[in-house]
């Protein structure tokens, strides 16, 4: 099973998940990161490295975060492979703040 990013990560876009993945399966837009299910290997190292809890495993995706998992598919297959950590986007910290990390 893979993991899947939602949308805590919409307009904050921290890349510490991209960091620490052994296969290079997050793609980027201008707003946030997905994971490509197909290339992610599920160690879920991303997990605890994302700052705004915005990724989950799939076992453990809330009920009202499950259209997250197509997003992440189709997103994914659209988009460039981002394989090192990026600038956070200028408001990431203000956002994460309002989640109450």
């Amino acid at each position: 099973m893979a993991v899947v990013v939602t949308d805590n990560c919409a307009d904050c876009r921290f890349t510490e998940c991209v960091a620490v993945c052994p296969v290079s399966c997050f793609h980027q837009d201008e707003r946030m990161v997905y994971v490509d299910p197909i290339e992610c290997i599920a160690c879920r190292a991303c997990l605890t490295a994302c700052p705004v809890n915005a990724i989950f495993d799939v076992e453990d995706l809330p009920a009202e975060k499950i259209q997250w998992i197509e997003i992440n598919a189709q997103r994914a297959a659209q988009l460039p492979v981002i394989a090192e950590k990026q600038a956070a986007l200028p408001n990431a910290d203000t956002r994460k703040a309002s989640y109450g990390f």
